[in-house]
């Protein structure tokens, strides 16, 4: 599975993957190309070089930081013209430009890096004998002319050319015919090169975008995971960067949250807008992060690696399909409880399942669910605004309201009961009075009647 993959799962990586300040479209592709890292060993890989970053940032002055991100402005994206030349293709003057322009920049960027110990970091392979087949006057331009000294016969059809203007067709046709050998040969002289100049280009797109993810982690206060030895995965102080930005905009804070979680599943409740449905997404971006090497939004967080994540959640309708809201979520939950029948670890979390059908059959559904998806190999997060038994599931709750404020924070419960706090959020809200009272009136009617 790619990034790209997954980048509208409705958590909420597109905005992480959107505040990242790429320099090149072409970064942004070859992240996007990235596969998910389902190795642990691959995984603190990736971070160990993220962090090697996050020391350069705070240990290089600003404007030297500013030239390399200038630098990386000019990476472009020039596979096609790579795989020309690894077919033996002879390459024209802009796709040897192309490769000039690379070699240039590859040097040039290796440079600024080693100068602070950043060399090994990245390893950008050596192109300066590329550099002196594509600049014969060393003069370190990042352009391309076939230039006299390729050719002394070229050289003397041009002096022609210069000296009898009216005697250009014969001259024209034979300097074409000496141009498109100097392409020749020097398509020929590139051609050992090629891989190394992908791998040049690669790793420019790797130096971007791990320049971008170190600057993301000091800008947005992100952490370092730590790989869990166990199946349990915990965070302090989890936040969710898309929605507390968009608190901050409103002058509002968001209130972070402290949760674990591990094999046994997890069944959340909770009021209506009482924040699960962000925890879980919250926990799915998370768990993308994770496996992709991105800063995690908590102020610690241990994590334990798997090989898939499936998120289901909300209005799962489908037009195209023919598929009602409820049908659509019975399809990716019975994909869930296909999955954890399959040798492969994986993380799932499901939002209020069975909401669009009726109260008796949905506590029915999710009680069975969590039955038929405890003991399997899997972590199981699931929230409910049914009441439930819930088994051998460990039960976390949504405070709720604590002196007329909504309290996020999760606490741990022994049963599946789920607050009755809808008419204290409306009226909190500012919700027509005699609505709610109405309401008030008809549940204690209820209660004094059983």
């Amino acid at each position: 599975m790619q990034l790209k993959n997954v980048i509208e799962s409705p958590c909420g990586l597109r905005y992480m993957l959107d505040e990242l300040e790429l320099q090149s479209g072409y970064a942004r592709r070859w992240l996007l190309d990235m596969p998910m890292l389902t190795s642990a060993a691959a995984i603190e890989t990736a971070y160990g070089v993220v962090r090697r970053f996050v020391t350069f940032l705070e240990q290089v002055d600003t404007p030297y930081i500013n030239t390399l991100r200038f630098k990386l402005q000019g990476l472009k994206d020039i596979r096609t013209t790579i795989q020309n030349l690894s077919k033996h293709a002879v390459l024209d003057d802009i796709e040897l430009f192309e490769v000039k322009h690379l070699a240039i920049l590859a040097t040039e960027v290796a440079a600024l890096l080693g100068k602070h110990g950043m060399g090994e970091v990245v390893e950008i392979p050596d192109l300066s004998k590329v550099i002196d087949i594509l600049d014969p006057d060393g003069l370190k331009m990042a352009t391309f002319y076939i230039y006299d000294t390729y050719c002394a016969e070229l050289r003397d059809v041009r002096m022609q050319m210069r000296r009898q203007p009216d005697d250009q067709d014969d001259l024209l046709l034979k300097a074409s015919e000496l141009e498109e050998g100097v392409r020749r040969d020097l398509s020929s002289q590139l051609y050992p090169y090629a891989q190394a100049i992908e791998q040049a280009q690669v790793a420019l797109a790797q130096i971007d975008v791990n320049l971008a993810k170190a600057e993301q982690i000091c800008r947005q206060g992100l952490c370092f995971p730590r790989l869990s030895c166990s199946d349990t995965s915990r965070f302090t102080a989890l936040f969710h960067p898309q929605v507390k930005a968009a608190l901050a905009a409103a002058g509002k804070e968001f209130q972070p949250v402290d949760i674990a979680y591990s094999q046994a599943p997890t069944l959340i409740t909770g009021a209506n807008m009482g924040g699960k449905t962000v925890v879980l997404k919250t926990l799915t971006m998370c768990q993308y992060l994770l496996q992709f090497g991105f800063g995690i939004p908590a102020h610690e967080a241990e994590m334990t690696v798997v090989d898939d994540v499936y998120f289901c959640i909300g209005d799962e309708q489908s037009v195209e399909k023919g598929l009602s809201s409820f049908a659509a979520e019975m399809k990716k939950i019975d994909a869930v409880i296909r999955a954890s029948r399959k040798d492969r670890k994986i993380l799932a979390l499901i939002d209020e399942p069975a909401r669009t059908t009726n109260p008796t059959e949905g506590a029915a559904l999710v009680t069975a669910l969590l039955k038929v998806l405890s003991g399997k190999r899997m972590s199981l997060v699931m929230t409910t605004h049914y009441d439930i038994e819930p088994g051998k599931a460990r039960c976390l709750r949504v405070k709720g309201f604590e002196n007329g404020q909504m309290n996020y924070q999760l606490v741990e419960v022994h049963d599946g009961e789920v607050p009755h706090e809808a008419l204290n959020i409306a009226q909190s809200l500012g919700i027509d009075a005699e609505w709610i009272s109405a309401a008030r009136e008809i549940l204690n009617s209820d209660f004094r009647t059983t």
